[in-house]
């Protein structure tokens, strides 16, 4: 179950591998030019927001991407090796396709990490930063933001975007449902 407590998710700015459509997972790949321009815009947008600790991906496009934010916010940056993101073994670095529709399916590639498992540790990783003061932002992966929807129950038409802050608002009497919405 996500925790419910309110919280903003960002995921990590561009890289040359996203505009390639290939799977990153934990290969340790930094931002692109365009990444570190999103870093910022999302450093400019969320300046003097309420943002209590920044939880962070230890790998380094999520990682710089926090890092980067934080300058306009100069509050705690915890890391948490939860929130990396899936690992897709052999197949890293290779274009995503059918290989990745049939990971989706239940298919572990070598040296992958089953589906089911990387959602349960992402879920954990979510929560474990929900456990700092908050607001909280989270900045992590596209795949992680997969367990926000799951266990949130977040309908989305598209995958998250890099580099655009989104505000969650947990279930309440009145609203029995999670709200994500863009940071605007």
């Amino acid at each position: 179950m996500l925790e419910p407590r309110p919280f903003l998710y960002l995921r990590h700015g561009e890289t040359d591998w996203n505009l390639e459509h290939r799977a990153q997972g934990q290969t340790d790949i930094p931002l692109n030019a365009r990444g570190l321009a999103q870093a910022r815009a999302a450093r400019d947008l969320l300046a003097g927001s309420a943002v209590a600790t920044i939880c962070t991906s230890p790998l380094r496009r999520a990682n710089e991407t926090a890092r980067i934010v934080n300058e306009a916010l100069g509050c705690p940056l915890v890391v948490i090796d939860a929130l990396k993101e899936a690992s897709w073994g052999a197949r890293e670095g290779e274009v995503k396709g059918e290989w990745f529709a049939e990971w989706q399916r239940g298919a572990v590639p070598e040296g992958a990490e089953p589906l089911d498992h990387f959602l349960a540790r992402a879920l954990g990783g979510v929560n474990a930063a929900l456990a700092y003061p908050g607001p909280v932002l989270i900045v992590a992966h596209g795949a992680v933001y997969w367990a926000i929807e799951r266990f949130g129950r977040i309908a989305r038409e598209e995958a998250v975007p890099n580099g655009l802050p989104v505000y969650h608002d947990p279930p309440r009497p009145d609203r029995p449902w999670w709200t994500a919405r863009p940071v605007e």
